[in-house]
């Protein structure tokens, strides 16, 4: 322990600027103790896996070890198959082209590429329009994932274009039957006041038609009054007539003016009398029998 504590002294004291200022017993110790070992500093060269994401920043670390696996931890042919990878993805969803310099386009294809026509109003129109389409549609974005974020993001993608989708349908739909039902509604208030209408219209027909009932029945009641009382004024004419002169009933019965006649009176009550016996005679069921008194 002594010795490596005398080492560590020695170590400093031989620092630059620090020798000249050493005491003679410090130099023989450091003569007598055993030589400190230093491990040599080592700098080890970079493995395949650092190299693959030297050279593709952009890929994830899982893609680059599948792809080493897949190629047996070869370093070129791993570089190889991922150049190829990136190119294709480069040229399906960007279609450009490799440099003129040669330089290898690095990273794969971003998401937004590829749901470009999702993400454009102008194409709303060429979304799928049943659920067969839209599954087709997911499972083609699923494959086309290189790792498990890019998925996530295409499949997000997806959810948000049919979650529009359903709400702009929906919308759309809600929409067209609220008008249908607010026309229904229209053309049923229409012929509900078609038919208030008409029923006002019966109804004050048959008002006046019933105060003209009204009247007339209070008319006719009065005429009816009226008549009686008529009647019962004729009914005491008659009578009073009839107890009066026999020339009073001779003026009233047969319309006689004795007063312009030049016949006497006893002429007169003998006419009335023979027009009396006249009557019962007509009335007599034994015709050619009279009175001796009236012969």
């Amino acid at each position: 322990m002594s010795a490596m504590v005398c080492g560590k002294r020695s170590f400093f004291e031989d620092l630059p600027g620090s020798a000249a200022s050493a005491s003679p017993p410090v130099l023989k110790k450091l003569r007598c103790s055993s030589p400190v070992r230093f491990s040599p500093f080592s700098h080890e060269p970079p493995g395949p896996i650092d190299q693959l994401l030297a050279a593709f920043p952009d890929m994830e670390t899982q893609l680059l070890l599948r792809a080493l696996e897949e190629c047996g931890n070869d370093l070129k042919s791993a570089i190889k198959s991922l150049h190829k990878l990136s190119l294709g993805y480069a040229e399906e969803n960007s279609g450009a082209t490799p440099e003129s310099n040669g330089d290898v386009e690095k990273g794969t294809a971003t998401a937004a590429g590829d749901f470009a026509s999702l993400e454009d109003p102008s194409t709303e129109d060429n979304l799928p329009v049943n659920g067969t389409e839209w599954v087709e549609l997911f499972v083609r974005e699923m494959t086309s994932s290189t790792s498990i974020d890019d998925a996530r993001s295409r499949a997000t993608k997806v959810l948000e274009s049919l979650e529009k989708s359903i709400c702009q349908r929906a919308g759309a739909e809600a929409a067209q039957n609220f008008h249908k039902e607010n026309n229904m509604l229209k053309e049923q208030i229409e012929v509900v006041l078609r038919e208030n209408t008409i029923l006002k219209r019966a109804v004050a027909i048959q008002h006046e038609r019933q105060k003209d009932y009204d009247d007339t029945n209070q008319e006719m009641q009065h005429l009816k009054q009226v008549v009686s009382q008529y009647q019962e004024q004729l009914r005491t004419l008659e009578v009073e007539f009839r107890t009066s002169s026999p020339v009073s009933f001779c003026q009233i019965e047969f319309g006689m003016d004795f007063e312009h006649t030049s016949q006497p009176p006893e002429h007169v009550n003998n006419y009335a009398l023979t027009i009396h016996l006249q009557q019962a005679q007509q009335s007599n069921s034994i015709p050619g029998r009279f009175h001796p008194d009236s012969s």
